[in-house]
């Protein structure tokens, strides 16, 4: 045991300071965008205003509101408070919205869409990979043609693929938004199908990608498992395959664990773009527009979650890691 809390607290250090270097690069990265965002905002506020006296006091105005005009020390102090305080400051693009308002309801589309299709797309590609070192044959050749294919592609990549085949050529799902624009979000059965509807091709983009990248992780594990002495052992000693094969792929899943948390981490790449492509309203457009508008309370805000959300699920791959493979409280105990 005392191995292990070493184990753990050696991991959460390591947590803590990753975590302070992300902060601090999420508040640095984005200013140094080229532009002055309150000067874009002016320039829309101020369109059709002749007086150059009034359209630099509103400059002024706005400067002072976000505090942009102020030392990058005093802005990361303000930053600080900001995100104590839980609001993250005002968002320059929508303003007078607070960027915790905006995330508030761009953030649970994203979890609802990602972490679902990660779990589904993990447990099916680790269940066919499995079944392909087992079974072999006809079903093995088949089926790692198409594992390469689908993890070879990007989930923008895979997106695009549905959107096309499904969207555009046979019409049978929309192509864009969380649910029908002339809707109003509510909890009416037309609402909750439209939901439903807009959102498999996101979905499933996600789920295919994931699928392929596991399938083939966890056949060469398996067949490597498949392999070793102790089954070779087990099998001259007369001890039922179903059993040996129960041990040979709970030791073979053990990798696939860390490769869950590293699945879970595409949210900061091709899933979030998925979630661009097809208009979805989750963190991906969100820090889209953010972008767009040098929107730097909630790039930092929406680059912060994310990066916490991958952390939070890294973390706890590692420390569950360690409950479930024994050798890491031997190695620990040494």
């Amino acid at each position: 045991m005392k191995g292990y809390r070493r184990y753990f607290v050696g991991k959460f250090l390591w947590f803590c300071i990753t975590l302070v270097a992300a902060f601090i690069l999420n508040f640095t990265l984005p200013r140094l965008m080229p532009g002055d965002p309150v000067a874009a905002i002016v320039s829309r506020l101020a369109q059709g205003m002749s007086n150059t006296t009034g359209v630099q006091a509103i400059y002024e105005q706005y400067a002072e509101l976000f505090g942009t005009n102020r030392p990058m020390l005093e802005q990361f102090v303000l930053y600080l408070r900001n995100v104590a305080q839980g609001n993250f400051g005002f968002s320059f693009s929508q303003y007078p919205r607070t960027v915790a308002d905006v995330l508030r309801a761009s953030l649970w589309w994203t979890i609802i869409l990602q972490f679902p299709a990660i779990i589904v797309g993990w447990i099916v590609g680790n269940t066919l990979g499995a079944m392909a070192a087992y079974r072999k044959g006809g079903f093995d050749k088949v089926l790692m043609p198409i594992s390469i294919f689908m993890s070879s592609l990007p989930a923008f990549g895979m997106a695009v693929v549905l959107l096309v085949l499904f969207g555009v050529t046979l019409k049978w799902l929309p192509t864009s938004g969380g649910y029908g624009f002339d809707l109003i979000p509510n909890l009416s059965g037309r609402f909750i199908w439209s939901m439903f509807v807009h959102y498999q091709l996101p979905f499933w983009s996600i789920v295919l990608v994931t699928i392929g990248g596991q399938a083939i992780g966890m056949r060469s594990m398996a067949i490597y498992e498949l392999n070793a002495d102790y089954v070779r052992y087990s099998r001259f000693m007369g001890i039922k395959d179903r059993k040996i094969v129960g041990y040979v792929f709970r030791n073979a899943v053990l990798p696939q664990i860390t490769g869950l948390a590293l699945a879970i981490g595409t949210m900061v790449s091709g899933a979030l773009v998925a979630e661009i492509i097809f208009s979805y309203p989750g963190l991906g457009t969100t820090l889209l527009t953010a972008i767009r508008g040098q929107d730097y309370p909630l790039i930092s805000a929406t680059t912060l979650i994310i990066t916490i959300m991958v952390l939070v699920a890294n973390f706890a791959i590692e420390i569950l890691y360690g409950f479930l493979d024994p050798r890491i409280k031997a190695a620990q105990a040494d």
